[in-house]
């Protein structure tokens, strides 16, 4: 049951299956080769995450607009701000290692290279790695858990209305100015970059839907 939830899950975040496009539980089954028991039983799952909606004997996946994308995201920017404040704080208390900001910062890097190359279906993906691993810094597990519910959604909505690179340079910019934060373990400048690089996303979307 576990891994099938994880499998459709995964091919709703990632985009395999398409936001508004309708799926049946044969074709799910068929794919994910098991029966349509526990796909049922995932997709129940799904649906209480907020990922997909029921239609009969199928779903299709969540598509959020504008407004409720700001919405999420304006939860994000109060989690992700602590989460990146407490982690800063654990940098500065010897119990990150260096291994693991070398890390994020190729994780940022590999994000902006994706955006640059036009490959922006593949930097959505490489954008939520990036934050998700640095929260995970926080080493608070429910937060994690919040987060990446928060990051599904975003990146299905993000997907959903792709055309072109938002904010590229100043995206790049920012993850930077998360990354020497954290790296300098100042939990204020941490917590203060990852609410403004939030804060920025959620102006653009808000002045692209008015």
């Amino acid at each position: 049951m576990a891994e099938v939830y994880e499998a459709l899950k995964d091919l709703v975040v990632s985009g395999a299956i398409h936001p508004g496009v309708r799926v049946s539980e044969s074709e799910l089954s068929e794919r994910l080769h098991v029966s349509r028991t526990p796909v049922r039983e995932a997709l129940a799952r799904l649906e209480g995450d907020g990922l997909v909606h029921a239609r009969g004997r199928g779903v299709r996946v969540a598509s959020l607009d504008a407004a409720a994308l700001v919405l999420v995201l304006e939860a994000r920017e109060a989690l992700e701000s602590w989460a990146l404040g407490r982690a800063a704080e654990r940098v500065a208390e010897g119990l990150v290692a260096p291994v693991q900001l070398t890390r994020l910062r190729a994780l940022a890097a590999a994000a902006d290279e994706r955006t640059r190359a036009g490959e922006l279906a593949s930097a959505v993906s490489a954008n939520r790695e990036f934050h998700l691993a640095a929260t995970a810094l926080c080493e608070n597990p429910l937060v994690q858990r919040t987060l990446e519910g928060y990051w599904n959604l975003i990146a299905i909505a993000t997907r959903a209305g792709l055309d072109e690179a938002r904010r590229a340079d100043s995206v790049d910019l920012e993850h930077r100015r998360m990354l020497d934060a954290l790296a300098a373990g100042d939990a204020p400048a941490a917590a203060r970059s990852a609410a403004d690089h939030v804060r920025h996303t959620r102006e653009v979307l808000s002045k692209e839907d008015s």
